[in-house]
């Protein structure tokens, strides 16, 4: 399956790089990626993903081949380029998924924006990332980062998000989009979006919510899923067995059926209601 990208511009003059998937008439989804990644995260993934499923997996400003503005890194303005970008598309409303820093965009979304969040898929996720002791070392070497950023960071960084063996050049791939963004857009996004606390406004999310977890997630684990699960009204849990914080790398066909599944069944089920 060979996917081209496509760039889209906003109004703000943002250019937003996106790949699309699926049957144009399929449920509408939209695939946000951690931190320092880009829609290459979902790669794999949409080689699993059914015509039903008409899928849009983005690079955040800064990331991947989308713009990198002066400003914008943080979780706020993340949400409303997602917004931007679906005005742009034409889609209504749509199913939003967010791994790691991008499940804070997506919960940031579904707040602020909760009538074109059709469900919310929270993948490697908790409340949040602010002052996070497993991060501590990585929020470090951020704050002392240079351009050119250092290879060798990005990928020790890239490999402790999976404790099982993954697609051979993903990591590699992974790495090599890393590396697009300069010291400037890590150290934005860390602290506009990852060190952000809206967790007691959390409980204000009305849509269907999936939260997926990997048994062996360090940084986000089974206390963190907990939390969650009392805050967010309509969320369900999945774990991963054997799995780690990128466990749609580890087991993209899994995962696959398992958003599909679940986001054409939370449509109707929201109509419904």
């Amino acid at each position: 399956m060979t996917i081209i990208p496509e760039q889209v511009v906003l109004p703000s003059g943002v250019s937003i790089e996106y790949a699309a998937s699926g049957d144009a008439d399929g449920t509408p989804v939209v695939l946000i990626h951690g931190w320092s990644d880009s829609w290459r995260s979902y790669e794999a993934v949409l080689a699993h993903l059914p015509e039903s499923v008409r899928t849009y997996a983005i690079s955040l400003r800064g990331h991947g081949d989308s713009s990198r503005p002066a400003i914008g890194y943080d979780v706020t303005t993340f949400a409303a380029d997602v917004d931007c970008f679906l005005s742009a598309l034409g889609v209504e409303s749509a199913a939003v998924v967010g791994h790691s820093m991008g499940s804070m965009v997506a919960a940031r979304y579904a707040i602020d924006v909760p009538s074109r969040v059709d469900s919310l898929v929270l993948v490697g996720a908790k409340p949040t990332f602010s002052t996070d002791p497993v991060l501590a070392d990585a929020y470090a070497a951020v704050d002392r980062m240079e351009d050119p950023v250092d290879a060798a960071f990005v990928r020790e960084f890239q490999e402790s998000t999976v404790v099982r063996p993954v697609a051979d050049g993903l990591i590699d791939t992974a790495v090599l989009e890393s590396l697009k963004l300069p010291a400037r857009v890590w150290r934005a996004s860390m602290y506009g979006t990852l060190h952000t606390d809206f967790s007691h406004e959390l409980c204000s999310i009305d849509a269907p919510t999936l939260l997926v977890s990997g048994e062996y997630d360090e940084l986000c684990p089974p206390a963190a899923q907990q939390e969650l699960l009392e805050a967010i009204p309509q969320a369900r849990l999945v774990e991963y067995a054997g799995a780690g914080h990128a466990m749609h790398w580890e087991s993209p066909q899994r995962f696959a059926r398992d958003l599909a599944v679940f986001v054409q069944n939370a449509v109707p089920a929201r109509d419904a209601a």
